[in-house]
């Protein structure tokens, strides 16, 4: 793995970002903002698993209006994500959100970018400068319509174009409580994009797939291209974007983060992908210790295997493993052989290993 980017720390709330912290893991919320019981109940959902940062949605004032209260409910930092309305970022600012994502693509006046970055300023709320391939403005200059019309102007030259124009301008103000971030399904061109404007801006950089899709698909698409970048040392704080509910893109996230060994919550679960070997149904058993393991949020490693090719080995690397074999099961703790029990009991057997740890 490349050495990790430096960048300027920001502080999102209680959680500080880039400068070398922990790359954080964040979500958001997918209830209507204005209906507060019901965003405050998914926001504590996130909090069980894991999620260090929220962000929900500011479509009109009466949303924004319900920041306050819903920040009020909540242990972890709010964002508030602004789209076309500079006066919904300066309500939002008003009722002490945490931090605001900008998207440059559909605010373009630049007096009302600087309205909003003195408020910010003034109260020291970082701004996440967020672009998307979907709503990039338009070439404006002619140099640019020439190159775009020649073939040379690509999305992702559009992409860090956007970036670097609101850049521009909190810079000019003297504000560099910036996050960026530069999303697009594709991901050859999320990286890409990421790549460049890695090279060209010091703060720190919110990774993602946009649009990803439904969780099966959509946590591939995501893995595929945070992995990428993270494994480059680019990233400081990520979010899944998933077509399902949010608790499932906190817990993709953690699992991208734990595949490249740079945060460890929860346990790991290493499971034989199963064949004609397999003496036990390890595929029903695996399934049912991922799910009781969900109950759990401290670092654990579990192995459950299925035959004597690769089974002693795995169970014993991990803190607690089972090597099925015919009719009964071995169980390791911390490379240990602890115990041997029946087909039937291995699942009991295996948890009950794990709760004594």
């Amino acid at each position: 793995m490349l050495k990790r980017r430096e960048s300027k720390p920001v502080h999102i709330g209680s959680v500080q970002v880039g400068g070398g912290a922990p790359i954080s893991v964040q979500s958001m919320a997918k209830t209507d903002t204005r209906d507060v019981g019901a965003t405050v109940a998914q926001i504590r959902e996130l909090e069980e698993v894991g999620c260090e940062i929220v962000r929900v949605a500011v479509p009109d004032m009466h949303a924004a209006r319900a920041l306050s209260e819903i920040k009020r409910q909540i242990e972890i930092p709010l964002i508030a994500d602004i789209h076309f309305h500079y006066r919904l970022a300066l309500e939002a600012i008003d009722r002490g959100v945490d931090g605001l994502r900008l998207n440059p693509g559909n605010i373009r006046d630049e007096e009302r970018v600087r309205l909003i970055v003195e408020k910010a300023k003034e109260r020291r709320i970082p701004i996440r400068i967020g672009v998307n391939f979907g709503s990039l403005p338009p070439a404006e200059s002619a140099a640019s319509q020439d190159r775009a019309t020649e073939g040379e102007y690509t999305a992702v030259d559009r992409m860090v174009d956007a970036a670097l124009w609101e850049v521009r301008i909190l810079e000019e103000m003297g504000f560099d409580l910036v996050k960026l971030s530069l999303k697009a399904f594709d991901v050859p061109t999320t990286v890409e994009a990421y790549r460049r404007i890695a090279r060209l801006v010091p703060y720190p950089l919110h990774v993602g797939i946009t649009e990803a899709g439904t969780v099966r698909s959509g946590s591939i698409r995501n893995a595929v291209g945070i992995g990428i970048l993270l494994y480059e040392g680019i990233g400081d704080t990520i979010r899944v974007s998933l077509n399902g509910p949010p608790q499932e893109e906190v817990r993709a996230g953690y699992e991208i983060l734990k595949s490249l060994n740079l945060r460890q919550r929860g346990p790991t679960l290493v499971a034989c992908p199963m064949c004609g070997r397999a003496d036990v149904d390890v595929m029903t058993l695996a399934r049912q210790v991922e799910r009781l393991l969900q109950r759990i949020d401290r670092p654990i490693k579990v192995a459950v295997m299925g035959c004597e090719v690769n089974g002693p080995g795995e169970a014993k690397d991990a803190d607690v493993g089972l090597a099925a074999g015919v009719g009964r099961g071995v169980i390791f703790r911390k490379g240990k052989r602890v115990r041997t029990v029946a087909e039937a009991e291995m699942l009991s057997a295996l948890m009950e290993e794990i709760g004594k740890l």
